[in-house]
């Protein structure tokens, strides 16, 4: 749709929305700003319940097809395939709100308008929600982010498929556990180039028709009372148009959690006031009151409300049904062929090879006859699904998925090997109470593969986990329990071990890559993990995915979890070496960068050069002095309005044997000190068949070449800089653990 019919088309919505809300009274009209609404009948308005989860499919509220968590969709750094998961998500979602409707079910869980994508930075590997983000670095979560909201929402000229809602504004990354009454320090400059990038694209770019604001406070205001992040920021810098919502339970902090108001009164008007439009929560209940002691005006009111209506009227469930396309689409879409193989296409595109000593994998199974399968993540259903989930129809496992795969061809011996965290695994045994069976099955194997790792009662959020590690959040990055001596105990076998991970974050395994030959991280790999996983240990699929955050030696390199500064955290700001780099990942087949070279595409000319097989060295070459582009000129270039952009092209080709796919990635260093790490900046996903090549081209926009400085001030660096081109990052832990080191140009961008 062109921005000039989307601007119409929000016009009319905006203007029918407000007819409708000028014949309500002001009861009426407070009660539409909770999230369950209740009907008006005598205005043919329908109740309707706001509250709906996507993160990964439709989530509680009965069968769905149930895709790989987030972290690990953002592992395929595949912006096309994130769009079509999340256009088949939107399409189950009609097809079960129109069976709804039909029976007259506007429940929780209901509705189409969907507090999905998480857009969270996954700045610490310890929140126990980071599971539900697109990574660690700003670029891929908004490329992410964006594409996500694209697929939820849809592409017709009148009506939205269904609504996404970029959450949670802002600076929230944890701890769970006092997220309630939590004040997130953060400068400028963090803020945003850090924080609020992918809030920025989602509403640039995706046109999400929904913002949530997050638990913590920002500097001392809660984020849901929060004029400079509502009002000033995302709707008067961005220029967001839908409504804002609050997380659940947000707005009753802002008075019991962070003292800023004395009353639930105070802290509804002080939500409303400052730009909060609707409520998950009661707290709204309370601005009737407000409104009659003047401390909300009737005025604001009806702004939100109008909103609010406005959404609904672009999901056209105040229109008749043949009028919408939507409407049509049937139940029988939901859990059918097509969604199972899209969801195991993205099952086996999330797995990231981090290890394949002597080419281990792929098994070769006319040389196996008995294969040992052990671990407490080996058989668990748990463990395929993250949070937020729906419900599948049918689920693999990892066991499954390898008895399936291998049928009467080979044995599959099995052991849980012991519990996910505890001690043992029944409550009257010893402890380590399966050791003797895990050395019985390793005894008997040829090959063993180890499946470890975590679930959704160690990670997770304040209140869902209910576990000894509490609050949701890791106490550190190791293998909990009793894992590590089941590892141990499988390599001292000496048979050879495959050890696969299921997490939904980073987890210290340094052991492991020193003593086990071959190591999968498969994250929570969705409903059909299992038979994806399978199908890549036999060699039917070449693994391709990336790591979207870094994993790191220990949790000692990390900064203090509740420091929101970014300074020695992620891959963009870390001093030391990681154990596995952000952009990391194997592959069954190789990949040549040729030819690899950039074209200035801009007014003002750049130049570039290719500074050598060493040039990484050269990181810390000083700049010339950056060319300020003022407070509004983030993402617009600079104020002459000549916006440069250098294309990067390389011709890659597969010098492997089997078909795969390689994620060609680009970084730019801004040379100076202080400056970020070479940071993404671009990203393609190209599929290669063996031998063959292809010319691949990224643009990168002159925004591509700019910093924020510490008042959160954009600046487009002038002079040179450096770009890196290839299959990973630029860093040496990347090329110590490829033996393949990518390719630098130093690019020259002109000033005004």
């Amino acid at each position: 749709m062109e921005l000039t019919e989307n601007k119409e088309r929000l016009e009319q919505c905006r203007e029918r929305a407000k007819a409708l809300v000028s014949q309500m009274s002001l009861e009426e009209k407070i009660f539409q700003t909770l999230f369950n609404a209740p009907a008006i009948e005598r205005l043919g308005v329908k109740a309707y319940n706001w509250w709906n989860e996507a993160l990964h499919g439709v989530a509680r509220a009965g069968v769905a097809t149930v895709f790989p968590q987030s972290i690990g969709l953002a592992a395929t750094f595949d912006e096309d395939l994130i769009e079509e998961i999340a256009d088949a998500i939107s399409t189950e979602a009609r097809g079960k709100f129109n069976l709804q409707q039909a029976k007259d079910d506007t429940d929780i869980y209901k509705g189409l308008t969907f507090w999905s994508p998480n857009v969270n930075i996954f700045r610490d590997p310890r929140w126990g929600r980071g599971h539900e983000t697109f990574g660690e670095d700003p670029y891929l979560t908004s490329r992410m982010g964006v594409r996500f909201v694209k697929g939820i929402q849809g592409h017709d000229e009148k009506y939205l498929k269904a609504a996404a809602c970029a959450k949670h504004l802002a600076v929230h990354s944890g701890p769970e556990g006092v997220r309630h009454g939590f004040n997130a320090v953060v400068g400028r400059q963090d803020l945003y180039e850090t924080y609020l990038p992918a809030f920025k694209a989602c509403v640039q770019e995706g046109h999400v028709e929904a913002v949530m604001g997050a638990y913590n406070r920002v500097n001392g205001v809660p984020c849901c009372a929060n004029h400079e992040l509502i009002e000033e920021i995302i709707r008067d810098e961005f220029g967001f148009e839908g409504h804002f919502v609050s997380d659940c339970g947000a707005i009753q902090d802002i008075c019991d959690g962070h003292h800023v108001a004395a009353t639930y009164k105070d802290a509804a008007a002080l939500a409303m006031e400052n730009g909060c439009d609707l409520n998950c929560g009661k707290m709204f209940y309370f601005l009737k009151q407000a409104v009659e002691e003047g401390k909300v005006s009737e005025k604001r009111i009806d702004e939100a409300v109008e909103r609010l209506f406005a959404t609904r009227i672009k999901l056209g469930v105040l229109d008749r049904r043949e009028d919408n396309p939507f409407d049509r689409i049937p139940y029988t879409v939901v859990d059918s062929e097509p969604m199972r193989r899209l969801n195991e296409e993205a099952a086996s595109r999330c797995v990231v090879l981090l290890k394949n000593e002597g080419g281990l994998l792929p098994l070769n199974l006319s040389e196996i006859r008995t294969i040992g399968v052990i671990g407490p993540n080996a058989d668990s259903r748990r463990a395929l699904v993250g949070n937020y989930e729906g419900t599948a129809s049918h689920y693999w496992t990892v066991l499954e998925g390898i008895q399936d795969y291998v049928g009467d061809r080979a044995r599959v011996m099995y052991s849980e090997g012991c519990h996910l965290y505890k001690d043992r695994t029944s409550g009257l045994a010893a402890a380590n109470d399966r050791m003797s069976e895990v050395k019985g099955v390793c005894d008997n194997s040829d090959v063993i593969v180890v499946c470890l790792g975590l679930d959704a009662s160690i990670e997770g959020e304040e209140g869902d986990a209910n576990n000894e590690y509490g609050s949701g959040d890791k106490p550190d990055l190791n293998l909990p329990g009793l894992q590590q001596e089941v590892l141990k105990a499988a390599c001292e076998s000496g048979k050879p071990v495959v050890l696969l991970l299921l997490s939904g974050s980073a987890l210290a395994v340094d052991w492991a890559q020193e003593h086990v030959p071959a190591i999968l991280q498969g994250w929570y790999p969705g409903a059909c993990g299992g038979k994806a996983i399978a199908k890549i240990l036999f060699g039917d699929v070449c693994p391709e995915g990336k790591l979207p955050v870094t994993f790191y030696h220990a949790d000692d390199v990390l900064p203090d979890f509740e420091d929101y500064s970014m300074k020695g955290r992620t891959y963009r700001y870390m001093e030391n070496e990681a154990l596995y780099p952000f952009g990391y990942g194997l592959s069954y087949t190789s990949f040549s960068y040729e030819k690899v070279y950039a074209e200035a595409a801009s007014e003002r000319p750049e130049t570039a050069k290719s500074c050598g097989p060493d040039a990484a060295s050269s990181q810390e070459a000083t700049c010339s002095q950056d060319a300020a582009c003022g407070p509004d000129a983030a993402g617009s270039g600079c104020p002459d309005g000549k916006a440069a952009a250098v294309t990067i092209r390389a011709l890659v080709k597969n010098t492997g044997s089997m078909a795969g796919a390689e994620t060609v990635q680009v970084y730019v260093k801004i040379p100076g000190q202080g400056t970020p790490n070479a940071q993404l900046k671009g990203i393609r996903k190209v599929r290669f068949a063996p031998g063959e090549e292809k010319s691949v081209e990224i643009t990168l926009p002159r925004e591509a070449f700019g910093l924020y400085d510490e008042d959160g001030h954009f600046h487009v660096h002038t002079g040179e800089a450096f770009v890196y081109v290839g299959g990973q990052g630029p860093d040496r832990r990347s090329e110590a653990l490829t033996g393949q080191k990518v390719h630098c140009l130093t690019v020259s961008i002109g000033g005004k």
